[in-house]
Order: C-alpha cells, then sequence, then structure tokens
C-alpha cells in the first residue's frame, strides 16, 4: 500500500506528479492511498513515499482533455477526487472520450460542479468597505461549495487590481494590497463588515431595476440562488418588492377601470399596448410582434388557446389561421357566435423553430407560460368572465395554475384559483392534425360537443 500526502485539498501540481509517478510504476489504483495534509486517507494503510518515474522509460503521454478535467475535478470537495482520477490515468486516460464511460461521467459532473461554483463566487462575493491604518480596505465573506478560492484569485487581481481588499472564507482567505496578493487562515463570517454606506445607494438603485417577472420565471433564481442571498444586500429588499409589484398590479387595472367611468376599454388598451413591449421571456426576440387577446369586454365566456401561429404572428391577432378557422366553423355549429366570446392565448408570442423558409410550431416550456400567466391575469381582470374554456394542455395549465392532462379534465367544470368556472377541451389544431379521416370527424363531433357543453354552463 502507498500513500500519497499533498499540500492542500486544491494541490493539482501534488496529485499531478504523484500519480504520473505512480502509473509509470505500474502501481494499481486500489493499492494509493491519497490524503491532503494531516488527514484522510486509509489509517490502517502502510505510508510509504510514491516511486520515482523509471529511469529512461517512456514518458506518460496523456490527452489535453484529461489534465482540463484534472484540473477542475481536483478543486472539488470529494474526497475521492484524487483516486477517482488516478483510476482514470492508471486504466485508460483516453477513455475520456467515452462519455457514456461511468466513470468519466461521474468526473465531467465533478468539473461542472467546480466550474459552476468559481462562477457564482465571481457573480456573488459582495465587497464592504473597512477603514484601517492603510485607509480603505473592502472586504467580503463568500461560502464556495468546493476548493476554488485559490483558482479564482487571479480573477479578482485583475478585475479589481486598483483596490485593497480581502475575501475571507471558511477555508483560506485572500488578500490584495494592490501589489502583492497573500494568504491568511480561515476566517468567520463575523470577520467581515456587515453593511457600508454605499450600499443605501446601492439598494436604491436595484429597488428601482427591479423587475418581479424574472422571479416569477425563476430567472433569478437561477442567477441568484437562495443560498447566496445572505450575503448579498439587495436581496433583503426582494420580499418587500415582490408584495409592492402585485400590489401596484392590482391597482393599475383598478384604477383604470374607475378612470373610465366603469368602460374597461380604456384599461385594455393600456394592457395591450404594454404588452406589446413585453420581454417577459425570451420568446419576444424571434418573434414578429405580442399576439394580445381580442373580443367584447364585458364577454361570459373567455376562450384561451395555447400560443400565436405563423399567421397570428403576422396578423397580430388571435385564432385567424388554420386552427382559428376551424375554432369558428365548431363555434357556429355549437350555436356561439365568436363575436359574443372573448379570445387569447396563454403564451402571447409565437414560439417556433425555423425550417428552411418555414416556422414550425415548438411547444411553450413550463417558464414561458408562467412568464406570460401576468397577461392573462390582468385580461382575466378586465374582462371578468363567468366561464374561461381552456384550448389544449397548454392553456390549461394556465387557467388552473398547474399542469393539467386533457383526459383528465376534460368535460368536468372547474373552479378557478382567480374565482369562476372552467372548462377544458382540445386544441383546434389538434384536428387538423389527425391522420385518419374517420377519427378526425368523431373529433370534430367531440368539440363542438365540449363547447356546446361549455356554453349551456352559462346562465
Amino acid at each position: 500500500m502507498r500513500a500519497v500526502t499533498l499540500a492542500a485539498e486544491d494541490d493539482f501540481e501534488g496529485w499531478r506528479d504523484a500519480a504520473r509517478a505512480l502509473a509509470q510504476a505500474h502501481v494499481a489504483p486500489p493499492e494509493v492511498v491519497w490524503r491532503v495534509g494531516d488527514g484522510g486517507g486509509d489509517l490502517f494503510g502502510a505510508v510509504a513515499d510514491p516511486p520515482p518515474p523509471p529511469a529512461g522509460g517512456a514518458q506518460l503521454r496523456v490527452p489535453k482533455a484529461f489534465v482540463e478535467l484534472a484540473q477542475a475535478v481536483v478543486l472539488h470537495s470529494d474526497p475521492q477526487r484524487f483516486s477517482l482520477l488516478y483510476t482514470l490515468l492508471a486504466t485508460d486516460p483516453h477513455r475520456i472520450e467515452d462519455r457514456a464511460d461511468p466513470l468519466v461521467r461521474r468526473l465531467e459532473l465533478m468539473a461542472k460542479a467546480v466550474r459552476r461554483d468559481i462562477h457564482k463566487m465571481r457573480a456573488f462575493v459582495r465587497f464592504r468597505e473597512l477603514v484601517d491604518e492603510g485607509g480603505s480596505r473592502f472586504v467580503a465573506w463568500f461560502e464556495p461549495e468546493h476548493h476554488i478560492v485559490r483558482a479564482n484569485a487571479r480573477f479578482f487581481v485583475e478585475r479589481f487590481a486598483s483596490m485593497r481588499w480581502s475575501i475571507l472564507t471558511p477555508d483560506v482567505s485572500l488578500h490584495w494590497d494592490g501589489t502583492t496578493l497573500s494568504e491568511g487562515p480561515a476566517a468567520a463570517r463575523g470577520d467581515a463588515p456587515a453593511d457600508d454606506p454605499v450600499e443605501a445607494v446601492w439598494k436604491t438603485y436595484y429597488a428601482s431595476i427591479f423587475n418581479p417577472a424574472r422571479l416569477k420565471t425563476g430567472a433569478m433564481l437561477k442567477e441568484m440562488p437562495r443560498k447566496y442571498w445572505k450575503n448579498m444586500p439587495e436581496t433583503a429588499l426582494v420580499k418587500e418588492l415582490v408584495a409592492g409589484a402585485r400590489a401596484r398590479e392590482t391597482a393599475m387595472v383598478e384604477t383604470s377601470r374607475s378612470a373610465v367611468g366603469g368602460n374597461v376599454e380604456g384599461a385594455w388598451e393600456a394592457l395591450r399596448d404594454e404588452a406589446a413591449a413585453c420581454t417577459r421571456c425570451p420568446l419576444y426576440r424571434p418573434a414578429t410582434q405580442t399576439v394580445f387577446g381580442e373580443g367584447p369586454l364585458d364577454a361570459d365566456m373567455m376562450l384561451v388557446g395555447e400560443q400565436p401561429g405563423d399567421q397570428e404572428d403576422l396578423a397580430g391577432r388571435a385564432f385567424v389561421g388554420p386552427a382559428g378557422q376551424m375554432l369558428n366553423k365548431a363555434l357556429d355549429e355549437a350555436g356561439i357566435d365568436r363575436a359574443r366570446v372573448y379570445v387569447t392565448n396563454a403564451v402571447k408570442h409565437f414560439k417556433f423553430e425555423p425550417r428552411g423558409k418555414r416556422r414550425i410550431h415548438a411547444k411553450p416550456d413550463a417558464g414561458e407560460i408562467t412568464a406570460c400567466r401576468w397577461w392573462y391575469e390582468q385580461e382575466l381582470a378586465l374582462v371578468r368572465p363567468k366561464l374561461v374554456v381552456a384550448l389544449g394542455a397548454t392553456a390549461a395549465r394556465q387557467i388552473t395554475g398547474k399542469a393539467a392532462t386533457i383526459s383528465r379534465l376534460r368535460g368536468q367544470q372547474l373552479a378557478l384559483p382567480e374565482g369562476g368556472t372552467g372548462w377544458v377541451t382540445v386544441h383546434p389544431s389538434y384536428l387538423l392534425r389527425l391522420p385518419d379521416a374517420d377519427a378526425a370527424a368523431q373529433a370534430y363531433r367531440d368539440f363542438v360537443a365540449d363547447l356546446r357543453g361549455a356554453w349551456a354552463l352559462l346562465p
């Protein structure tokens, strides 16, 4: 049994030199114990230095990708990382090209976690000013998941070269005096200042640019996970800002109603104009325009589709393409005048995949549906329909606020979160996709029956 003691948790050079010597001496992975400093390792194993590389032997050559992978994995917090890397090196480092290999996959996931932690440190370190005998020093506290602090030092030196700063962590501290980077011992959270005068200015600015839609869609949580909130001054404002934004949204609708003496036309036009500039999710970029709802603002029935199609995107109106023609025909057979119905979509921008000159419909995902829920809620608050009919699974998810299947909900009266009654049926585009003529004819008759059943619920 051979034991290798590395100088530090992130000692890549030490691991590399020892691993190369061991591999060239054909020492099997189970015969090696890796430890750091005075800790870790097999306490019952015999301790011996790694062998010197064979004299005059061929140099061990590995793919460049293996070296890059090892540099990242060594920074991981898993105590088995050194052994796993050596196993790959000693058996066949070219296995790294086989992404299906379980060991390679495990190491790649570790490297990915390390790279993510490096990014989080760069994004979420917040310096606070501390005045000492040398003048102003900026101090930050950070709690990394992995051993990334030294590896990240160069980034902060280059980014804040003119500042005197310190980054304190539970493992090691970094100090930069404008010329020299030095290390210090582990620190505690209380060693960093709690706030400074600049934070009041920053909080004011953050409050002015805060967009609650980013929290609703999960974008903010992806960029700023909750585990880092305690280290960041602006996040203390989030709860209050979200509550205030919601109150402002509700007040806007109610104010618009009262401003026109109970006629909601002005409120609807303002909402439509605001939606035209919507950037709540990335779908606005490739789409031609926002396609808002339309119809009488005192309608008893609201129809909610999935999203605009190609023709709707170009025309700027809901249900004007083939699915719209199918819907009009079915409404007519069900005895429903479309002019008496408010028609809208769960998602207001056309999502598609380009194929040559064609734009092929793509199903909206959960984040995109959630991002558009605000517009649906405001339309609902303005129109106040007695019945909301969801056309398809995406619309059903929007009106109920959760994932739904047509087969489970179809033909049932549903109590909606905002009040009122919901009803679920298929989307008319579904009827257009059925290849069998008999099946399509039956599906159409069922669709007409669904619409007729929904209309019968109204007084």
